[in-house]
C-alpha cells in the first residue's frame, strides 16, 4: 500500500472566526466563516468516509491561518518533522501542532535553525523522493535542514522551484498515484516531473491543481469541470468539495489536513 496516497490518520483544525484576517496574496474578498465551516465539515466527513481516523483539533483564535494545518509539519511513516513557517505570524502554529504529533508518533523532530524556513505546502511526497519547492515561504536553509532530518528514515529530498507568483509548490501540483502527478502547465513545463506521468489541469482551471489523493478518493475543489473529467477519465474516483472561502486565503485541499500512517 502506498504511504504517499493511502493513510490511516488525518489531523484537521476547525476554522477560527479570526480567519477573516488570514494572509492572502491578493484580496478577493472576505471569507464567509459559516460557508467555510460547512465546506470544512464536508471535507472532514469525506476523509472519515474512507475509513481513516480523523483528529479534529479546536480552532485557534490567535492564529487566523491555523486551519491550514499542512504547513506546520511533514508526516512520514517513520516520524514527523515540525516545520518552521516562513510567515512570521504562523510560527506559533507549528508549536501548537507538535504535542498532537508526539501523541501519535514515537519520533518527532523539528526544524530549528533561526535562518531556516519551510512550510508543508511546499513539500510533495512521492514513493521515490520528497520534492521541496523553494518559495517565498521555504528557503534553501530550511530544505537543507529537512534533508538532514529525514535521511535517517531513508528518504531523499530533491529541491525544485515554485513558479514565480505562486504561493506554494503544491498550489500547482498534487500526487494522484505512485507515478501520476496533476500539475499546472507552468509547473510541469519546468521539467521537475520528468519520469512521472503528468496530467495537466485545464487552461483557466489552475486552482484545481491542489487536490489530494486520500485512500480511494481524489478530493478536488468544486467548480473545475474539465479538470475533474480529465482526472476521472484517467481512472480515479473524484469527490468535489466546496473551497471558495479557503481559496480567498490561498488555501486548497491539501492545506486542510496532515495525512499519515504512523508505524
Amino acid at each position: 500500500m502506498s504511504f504517499s496516497t493511502h493513510f490511516s490518520h488525518a489531523i484537521t483544525r476547525r476554522p477560527a472566526a479570526s480567519i477573516t484576517a488570514g494572509l492572502r496574496a491578493v484580496d478577493t474578498g472576505t471569507p464567509d466563516l459559516g460557508l467555510m465551516q460547512t465546506h470544512h465539515a464536508a471535507y472532514v466527513a469525506t476523509l472519515k468516509e474512507t475509513g481513516a481516523t480523523v483528529v479534529e483539533l479546536p480552532s485557534l483564535a490567535a492564529y487566523p491561518d491555523s486551519v491550514f494545518v499542512e504547513d506546520t509539519a511533514l508526516c512520514l511513516p517513520q516520524g514527523a518533522v515540525v516545520m518552521r513557517p516562513g510567515a512570521p505570524s504562523r510560527l506559533g502554529e507549528a508549536a501548537e501542532m507538535a504535542p498532537h504529533l508526539r501523541a501519535l508518533y514515537a519520533q518527532v523532530v523539528e526544524v530549528t535553525g533561526k535562518d531556516s524556513f519551510i512550510e508543508g505546502g511546499d513539500i510533495l511526497v512521492t514513493e521515490r523522493e520528497i520534492l521541496v519547492g523553494r518559495s517565498a515561504r521555504t528557503n534553501a536553509a530550511g530544505i537543507a535542514e529537512l534533508t538532514r532530518l529525514v535521511a535517517p528514515w531513508g528518504h531523499s529530498v530533491r529541491e525544485v522551484h515554485t513558479p514565480p507568483g505562486v504561493l506554494h509548490f503544491k498550489t500547482d501540483c498534487s500526487l494522484l498515484d505512485l507515478d501520476t502527478v496533476l500539475s499546472t502547465k507552468r509547473l510541469s513545463a519546468s521539467g521537475c516531473f520528468d519520469g512521472y506521468r503528468v496530467i495537466d489541469v485545464a487552461e483557466g482551471e489552475e486552482a484545481a491543481a491542489n487536490t489530494i489523493r486520500f485512500n480511494d478518493l481524489v478530493l478536488m475543489p468544486a467548480g473545475f469541470p474539465r479538470t475533474r473529467d480529465a482526472i476521472a477519465a484517467a481512472g480515479f474516483t473524484v469527490r468535489e468539495i466546496g473551497n471558495s472561502e479557503c481559496a480567498k486565503l490561498d488555501g486548497g485541499m491539501s492545506c486542510l489536513s496532515l495525512r499519515f500512517t504512523p508505524v
